[in-house]
């Protein structure tokens, strides 16, 4: 949702005339779209305030922004903390950027905005795409889930869906564009539509989505184990442009800690959801997000964790050690693990999973995969790099011309994060 959210200011960017400038220091705007889930992120930022202290003592005509969820959690005191910002605008702001800019220009004032909440429809406004044949598009925007430890609702508003009619003309109009790819963005798509009357729900606007000519291929997140059902999963089945990969957060294994987390399933229903998915897609991938150190997590809770790791036998997870965030309910929580147990666990649970990973994909050497090609890889520029159906990285030696098709490519070698492949010619 954050890269999506940060197209779009750059949309709205080069619609104003501006162009996108890769090197900092001859940039005439930054703008910081942050992150809060974690304090990493935020610490992240601060550090690069620091260096942007610098470059706008050198450069006094700069502008800089801070957009996102940090600015909609810290509000107007970013301002006063650090002087060299110009703007902070919070995430119901998006669509009045041009607009504070301009303040800001005209001006020459340091320019606040935040509004608490606004459902203004963001996919009408101009995009620059990293890559012009992938898209996302967001389904809806916010979250009722009220997890214990999560900030995002408080950041990002309460959930509201996005009429079906105006996805799937969106989805259309992206192919005419030349998109082949799109991700459905949402803090919990299965929820889709339940605050619509007389609506689809998130299968069935599957379904519509799936029918449009010219698409390839249909990705989606994030999936809640809630709201989660075989409806959805028999719809990918059947479908021959719907991804085969589930993002599946589970946080943690213990029924305990779900319950303190506020995720309102148990691991036994997780588990049942894992194995219809199997049962009906024997060769779905499915990711996860594990939480580690949670306040009230004991060492018998983090073996429950391990237990679902090997039973689910996930393709990849997200693993963190929990962040404590201002304003969410597991912040009075006493906090019963010591750092060190909890940098143990975190270390055994990566351990773990970094086996199964390597287990998974090496099953899928020798097995020729349809890759469409995003492109060359971040380590080897002389390789090309794309994504299967379920969302494996896998890099081989190509021409660019290959970028932004989809092509078969035999897996001759597995690694626990990523596959390597050789091209098939035809």
């Amino acid at each position: 949702m954050n890269k999506h959210d940060s197209e779009k200011i750059a949309g709205i960017l080069q619609d104003s005339g501006f162009q996108y400038e890769k090197d900092l220091s001859n940039a005439d705007i930054i703008i910081f779209n942050t992150c809060t889930v974690r304090e990493s992120a935020d610490g992240r930022l601060f550090g690069q305030l620091g260096n942007i202290k610098r470059l706008k003592e050198e450069k006094p005509d700069l502008i800089v922004a801070i957009g996102g969820c940090l600015a909609q959690s810290y509000g107007g005191k970013l301002l006063f903390q650090f002087p060299q910002l110009d703007i902070v605008f919070g995430t119901h702001n998006i669509n009045r950027f041009s607009y504070l800019l301009n303040e800001r220009i005209k001006s020459g004032n340091k320019v606040f905005e935040l509004k608490s909440e606004d459902n203004y429809d963001v996919s009408c406004l101009p995009t620059l795409r990293e890559k012009p044949f992938l898209a996302w598009v967001s389904i809806m925007r916010g979250c009722n889930n009220f997890c214990s430890y999560c900030i995002v609702p408080y950041v990002r508003g309460k959930q509201w869906s996005r009429s079906a009619y105006e996805i799937i003309e969106e989805v259309k109009n992206l192919t005419l564009d030349g998109v082949i790819e799109i991700t459905l963005l949402g803090q919990n798509v299965n929820s889709y539509g339940k605050d619509l009357n007389d609506e689809m729900n998130f299968p069935q606007l599957l379904e519509k989505l799936s029918q449009i000519s010219k698409l390839k291929r249909i990705r989606f997140i994030t999936s809640h184990p809630k709201d989660f059902d075989n409806e959805t999963v028999k719809v990918v089945a059947e479908s021959e442009i719907l991804c085969n990969h589930f993002h599946f957060p589970l946080q943690s294994g213990s029924n305990k800690v779900l319950q303190d987390m506020n995720r309102r399933y148990t691991k036994e229903q997780y588990l049942k959801l894992i194995d219809e998915i199997y049962r009906m897609i024997p060769d779905a991938s499915i990711t996860t997000d594990i939480i580690v150190g949670f306040p009230t997590e004991t060492e018998e809770d983090f073996l429950e964790t391990l237990d679902v790791v090997e039973k689910a036998k996930f393709d990849s997870a997200f693993t963190f050690i929990y962040s404590p965030r201002s304003g969410t309910k597991a912040i009075g929580f006493k906090d019963i693990s010591s750092n060190e147990e909890k940098m143990n666990r975190f270390s055994r649970l990566v351990d773990k999973q970094t086996n199964i990973s390597q287990m998974k994909n090496n099953y899928l050497i020798g097995k020729n995969l349809d890759i469409l090609v995003e492109d060359f890889s971040k380590k080897d520029k002389k390789m090309l790099m794309g994504r299967t159906k379920t969302n494996k990285i896998v890099n081989f030696k190509g021409d660019s011309n290959l970028i932004g098709k989809i092509v078969n490519v035999k897996i001759i070698l597995a690694k626990a994060h990523y596959l390597i492949g050789e091209l098939k010619i035809n």
